[in-house]
């Protein structure tokens, strides 16, 4: 931290700036990506997101407030999001906030505030039908259409009933005992520590 003298105790940061332009938003795509390329070859993709705002009026009226944001991806981003999102997807963007103007046909200066993604989450998948807030991912890869298919998935879904397998299905070699009474410390081996 810098130490504040008499000198800059007007302004503490005169001589180190510090600024941050960090926006999140979870919402819903109000449009597919749309795709383009930049002359370097680097893909882009360019889409709305709405959130959702939920508040009580001073009379006690429950009220919604909705905001609709543009979202631009580049690289690999833009890849995932053209694959895997669609209209109603529901994601959660990280990034910063950039607003660009320009000078449209008739002469007027026009501004647009986008969203610039530096991380992008994917919200859940809807397996069933159409519902609000859930997200439908594009199949097109061959494990997606295996998966589909009742194959295997390298993530495990694990149903809200799960029940673990019981002890009796694990062979006496894989089974340790241990014991949390008294001086469980004492019990615990360093080897066994699997970091």
């Amino acid at each position: 931290m810098a130490e504040i003298t008499a000198q800059n105790s007007q302004n503490p940061f005169a001589h180190n700036t510090v600024n941050l332009n960090k926006a999140f938003i979870l919402g819903n795509v109000t449009r597919e990506p749309e795709v383009r390329s930049l002359p370097s070859g680097q893909q882009v993709t360019n889409f709305g997101v709405a959130t959702n705002r939920f508040y009580s009026s001073t009379s006690g009226e429950k009220k919604q407030e909705t905001e609709f944001h543009n979202v631009v991806c580049f690289g690999k981003l833009a890849d995932i999001s053209s694959r895997y999102l669609n209209k109603g997807s529901l994601v959660l963007i990280e990034g910063r906030i950039k607003t660009r103007n320009w000078v449209n046909s008739t002469g007027v200066k026009q501004y647009k505030t986008e969203i610039i993604a530096e991380t992008l989450q994917l919200g859940p998948r809807n397996n069933g039908g159409p519902s609000a807030g859930s997200g439908n991912y594009k199949k097109s890869s061959p494990m997606a259409e295996e998966q589909e298919q009742g194959g295997q998935s390298d993530i495990p879904v694990i149903e809200e009933d799960y029940t673990p397998p019981s002890t009796d299905d694990i062979s006496e070699g894989d089974a340790k005992t241990v014991s949390f009474e008294d001086n469980a410390a004492d019990e615990i081996d360093v080897k066994d520590i699997p970091f």
